[in-house]
């Protein structure tokens, strides 16, 4: 069975606008059938700022990545830079180390090298169609929208950004990385701490029709410093004071309805990575403490190890 997905990349006000990529399965709510790795049936990201041919490469990137089987694949797309960079231009860009035919180190390189991967390594065939854009074709004009809305999103600070590592990559090295609002969990990808399949855990969720969406401010995930600033008030201890009951494991791991106020010192401290941009890190884990707490609700820590959660 030939699976057909649609691509897309936007950029309001290209170039260096804010900028949304889009993917969508035309078979609908195709998630999890054969060939279909992903949940829902289509997908979406984007940054505070690029070009709409990041966004277009960033959704064909996505597209392979999330229907690598054997079964042959149809990527519908009206970009015809897209098209050419995975098809045409890549076997003599390979040929001259990666340098255009000015001798200048080839624009969005990451991203047409990742997409070359995934095209060399895929099981099954890939073919890739041009359409005319905003001409009426239905997948067309569904990714358009998705990468239009991501853009906007990230304009309004709805939605943080959402890019592939490559597409972060190919963004931070271009002429439009001045001003990029790079998320944490984005900075942990690009920094090697977490992997793309935890990068991309929890981005997407599935709504009661099936269909794929993102977190809004409603649902996205915390930041680092609302993930630290609790209500403050302890309310009664739900163990009892003897050190038995204290160091049950399942009572240590139980909701206790605790929480606890205040400022962490993490280390190394972020400042530390060369990486560093000057913005938060994302971070989600367990701090497991065992000791007494003093009457006042104070606990002393020291050097507590942290446990990063993966799923």
């Amino acid at each position: 069975m030939t699976i057909t997905v649609s691509t897309d990349g936007s950029a309001l006000g290209n170039p260096n606008g804010p900028m949304g990529w889009a993917w969508a399965d035309h078979t609908p709510h195709a998630g999890g059938q054969p060939g279909h790795e992903h949940p829902g049936d289509c997908d979406a990201g984007g940054a505070t700022n690029g070009t709409n041919q990041i966004g277009e490469l960033c959704a064909v990137l996505e597209a392979l990545r999330t229907h690598p089987g054997s079964e042959p694949l149809v990527i519908e797309t009206d970009s015809q830079y897209a098209i050419n960079c995975a098809t045409k231009w890549v076997h003599g860009w390979k040929r001259n180390g990666w340098k255009n035919s000015q001798k200048k180190p080839v624009k969005n390189a990451a991203l047409i090298k990742a997409i070359d991967a995934e095209l060399s390594k895929r099981a099954g065939s890939v073919k890739f169609v041009w359409v005319k854009g905003h001409a009426g074709n239905a997948g067309n004009e569904k990714v358009d929208e998705l990468a239009r809305t991501y853009a906007a999103d990230c304009r309004s600070k709805a939605r943080d950004g959402y890019l592939p590592k490559e597409g972060w990559q190919s963004l931070m090295s271009s002429e439009y990385a001045d001003g990029l609002d790079v998320p944490g969990d984005a900075q942990m990808l690009l920094d090697g701490a977490i992997s793309d399949a935890d990068y991309h855990l929890g981005r997407g969720s599935q709504d009661d029709d099936g269909e794929s969406r993102h977190a809004t401010n409603h649902d996205r995930r915390p930041s680092l410093a609302e993930m630290l600033t609790e209500p403050e008030g302890v309310p009664d201890y739900p163990f009892a004071a003897n050190t038995d009951d204290a160091t049950d494991t399942t009572a240590r791991r139980s909701r206790s309805g605790l929480t606890v106020s205040g400022t962490l010192r993490f280390s190394p401290p972020p400042e530390s990575s060369p990486t560093y941009n000057g913005s938060p890190r994302f971070i989600r884990g367990i701090i497991e403490v065992e000791g007494y707490v003093q009457g006042d609700g104070t606990f002393a820590l020291d050097d507590i190890p942290f446990t990063v959660r993966r799923g």
